[in-house]
């Protein structure tokens, strides 16, 4: 199976009913889980029981993208304690905030923490790192095999940095926290939808997330559609692509 699953699609806080970002990566039985924000575990765990995935990639130290590690260490700490810990790739903000959210495990007994870095391989993956624009140190990441490339922003403002992480991407997840015309305001570190759009141009198939609470999504879309030529979708909680 080759599939992405949306676990969390908003950015900021999760509407209710709602998660924040995070989505499942399968490849071939291998299993990878992009950032894990509030609320994003119980969605993990309809599809991984015990938390049982192959790695972990956080894009930064927000909380609306790395709170939910802590709930999995906990996970792993009390119903798999024997299992080897979990690789998990990160700026080194993040294991900060994870021991301050929880020093006792320390995180670094639950999983088996790396740099976030290029040329990492992956179980299937080829792992590449870029440092896109934001208010902390946020490493966009391209997880490639021979046959498929699924780039993410992470939060990123808009700029070529973006663009040259989506280039030949068979699916492209960015963020697209606004909506409406870009904000005059200087420097930036979110995207719009027609933004999200404009970077994605040299990808196949685009996918809307980090959602501002509230917004409309079916209007990202539209804006999207505007620039991009491929298939644009909006991420919503649980939804699967099929990766092709």
């Amino acid at each position: 199976m080759r599939s992405l699953t949306v676990l969390g699609s908003c950015g900021g806080w999760p509407e209710a009913g709602r998660a924040c970002a995070g989505f499942l990566l399968e490849y071939d039985g291998f299993k990878v889980v992009l950032d894990l924000g509030y609320a994003a575990l119980p969605q993990l765990l309809k599809h991984c029981p015990d938390g049982a995935v192959d790695a972990v990639i956080v894009t930064h130290q927000h909380p609306d993208h790395c709170v939910d590690v802590s709930a999995l260490a906990r996970v792993r700490y009390y119903l798999a304690r024997e299992a080897a810990p979990i690789p998990l790739y990160c700026p080194p903000g993040v294991l900060a905030v994870l021991r301050t959210l929880e020093p006792r495990p320390d995180p670094a007994t639950v999983f088996d923490v790396h740099d976030l870095a290029d040329g990492v391989e992956l179980g299937p993956f080829r792992l590449e790192t870029a440092l896109l624009p934001h208010y902390v140190t946020n490493l966009g990441v391209r997880l490639s095999t021979p046959d498929l490339t699924v780039a993410y922003t992470g939060d990123s403002g808009p700029g070529p940095e973006a663009a040259a992480l989506a280039a030949g991407a068979d699916l492209f997840i960015c963020d697209a926290t606004l909506q409406g015309p870009s904000p005059e305001t200087t420097p930036r570190y979110v995207m719009t939808a027609t933004e999200a759009a404009t970077a994605a141009a040299g990808a196949r198939r685009l996918l809307l997330t980090h959602f501002w609470p509230g917004s409309d999504r079916a209007l990202s879309v539209a804006e999207a559609q505007q620039v991009f030529q491929g298939e644009v979708i909006a991420a919503e909680e649980g939804l699967v692509l099929e990766l092709r």
